[in-house]
C-alpha cells in the first residue's frame, strides 16, 4: 500500500524563471540540509507516450529523507498530464521492495499538468534513500504526450508498460526496456550529512558514454563514492549535469544533445538545490567541431570567452568554478593539428590564469605518458576520446577533494 503524503503547495516553475541559483537550505526542523541528490540534464526530441507508464531508476548520490521530485516539460511542446506518480525502492531491476511504494503528490493531488515549457516539483514524500541506494520513479500518462523532454544517453535501464502499472512490485508488465529517462529531471532530499551540492558539468565523458549500463562507473559516481568513503560524514552531494555532443557556445543541431553551456548552464548548474561548486568540463566538442560563435572558424579566445562568462554567472550566485583541462583526442576523428593547438592554448589558460577558484588537470591524469597527445591506452574505451571505467574512475581519484567548499 502507498504511504500518505505531506501536501504543499504545488511549485510549478516556469522555464523564465527556472534559471534561478538555489542555495544549501537548511531543513525546517533543523535535521539536515536539502541538497540534489541526482539531476540529470533534460533535452528535446525523446519519443511520444500514450496510456503507459514509465519507471525509471534514480541513483542518489547521499543519504537523505524528505524526498522531492522534479518532472520538466521543458523542451516539449504539449502538456505533460500525468495522473499517477509514485516512488519505490528498487529490489532489483524494475521490481520495488514490497511495502517501499509511496504516492507522489503536487499540491496534495496526484495528477499533475506540466505545461510546455515548464516544470513541477513534488510535495515532499515521505521515504529514505542511503548513499548509492537506487529508487525506482513511476510515471503514468493517460493521453499522448507528443515529443517529450528526455535525457537520452542514461547509461541505467528504464522499464515500460501498457496502462497504469505505477503500483506493481514486480516488473512483470514491463516489456519494453530502454536507457533514457523521461520527464524526471531531479531528486532532492534532506541529508543529515550533506552541507551542499557539486554539480559535474560536461559533455558526453561527463555524461558516462561508454562507461557499463547500470554500474554507475561515471567518474562523477566515482567522486561521489570518494566523497562518501572519507573518513567522517559526507560534507556534499554528487550530481552529473553532463549531455552527449554538448558544446560550451553553440547549440547542436541534433535535438538530443542539447542547447549550448551558455543556455543551459544557469538551470542545469546554478538551479540545482545546494549547489556549492561546480565542476566545468566541457569544450572539446567546440573544438573537433570547430564550432565558432556564429558559424564561423573556432578560436581559443571564443571558447575562453564563453568560460569567462560562465564563471561570471556563478560567481554572482556565490558558486565556486573549478576548471578541468581538456583531455587529449589523437585517434578520434576530431584531432588534428589545429584542434590540438586550440585544446593546448586552452588548456594552458585553464591551468595559469586564475580565472577558475580551482584547477583539475585531466589531461595530465589521462594522457599516455609516451604519446602526450593521446589517451593512455589503459583508460580508453577504444573510441580515443572516451574513457572506460577504469579511466573514468581515475579522473574522480585525480580531484583534489580540498577544492569542494565543505
Amino acid at each position: 500500500m502507498a504511504g500518505a503524503l505531506t501536501a504543499m503547495a504545488l511549485t510549478v516553475v516556469p522555464l523564465s524563471t527556472a534559471h534561478v541559483a538555489t542555495a544549501a537550505t537548511p531543513a525546517p526542523n533543523g535535521k539536515g540540509t536539502r541538497v540534489s541528490a541526482w539531476s540529470p540534464s533534460m533535452t528535446t526530441g525523446g519519443p511520444s507516450f500514450s496510456d503507459q507508464t514509465v519507471r525509471m531508476v534514480v541513483h542518489s548520490s547521499v543519504a537523505g529523507s524528505g524526498a522531492r521530485i522534479t518532472l520538466s516539460n521543458r523542451y516539449s511542446a504539449t502538456p505533460l498530464d500525468a495522473t499517477a506518480v509514485d516512488v519505490a525502492v528498487q529490489a532489483s531491476g524494475g521490481s520495488a521492495v514490497r511495502g517501499t511504494f509511496r504516492n507522489v503528490t503536487f499540491g496534495g493531488s496526484r495528477h499533475v499538468t506540466v505545461p510546455p515549457g515548464e516544470e513541477a516539483v513534488s510535495d515532499i514524500v515521505p521515504i529514505s534513500v542511503s548513499a548509492g541506494e537506487n529508487l525506482l520513479v513511476s510515471l503514468y500518462v493517460p493521453g499522448t504526450t507528443g515529443m517529450s523532454t528526455w535525457h537520452s544517453d542514461a547509461f541505467d535501464t528504464t522499464y515500460i508498460a501498457s496502462g497504469n502499472h505505477t503500483g506493481d512490485d514486480t516488473a512483470d508488465a514491463f516489456g519494453t526496456t530502454t536507457t533514457s529517462w523521461y520527464y524526471l529531471a531531479g531528486l532532492d532530499v534532506v541529508s543529515p550529512t550533506a552541507k551542499g551540492t557539486v554539480v559535474a558539468f560536461g559533455d558526453s565523458i561527463t555524461d558516462g558514454y561508454h562507461s557499463s549500463t547500470g554500474t554507475y562507473t561515471r567518474w562523477p559516481d566515482f567522486l561521489g563514492r570518494r566523497l562518501e568513503d572519507q573518513a567522517g560524514p559526507q560534507r556534499l552531494s554528487v550530481v552529473d549535469a553532463g549531455i552527449g555532443g554538448n558544446r560550451v557556445l553553440t547549440d547542436v543541431p541534433n535535438l538530443w544533445q542539447g542547447v549550448s553551456a551558455l543556455k543551459r548552464f544557469r538551470h542545469d548548474a546554478l538551479g540545482r538545490p545546494g549547489v556549492r561548486d561546480v565542476i566545468l568540463f566541457e569544450g572539446i566538442n567546440d573544438i573537433g567541431n570547430n564550432a565558432g560563435p556564429g558559424g564561423g572558424a573556432l578560436t581559443a579566445e571564443d571558447l575562453i570567452d564563453g568560460y569567462r562568462t560562465l564563471i561570471d554567472e556563478a560567481h554572482a550566485a556565490d558558486v565556486d568554478v573549478i576548471g578541468a583541462t581538456l583531455m587529449p583526442d589523437e585517434g578520434n576523428g576530431y584531432h588534428t593539428p589545429a584542434a590540438e593547438a586550440i585544446r593546448q592554448s586552452v588548456n594552458r589558460w585553464i591551468r595559469t590564469s586564475g580565472a577558475f577558484d580551482g584547477v583539475i588537470d585531466f589531461d595530465k591524469t589521462m594522457r599516455d605518458p609516451a604519446h602526450p597527445t593521446a589517451l593512455n591506452p589503459a583508460y580508453d574505451s577504444g573510441d580515443h576520446i572516451h574513457p572506460n571505467d577504469a579511466g573514468m574512475k581515475a579522473m574522480a581519484d585525480a580531484i583534489d577533494l580540498r577544492l569542494l567548499r565543505t
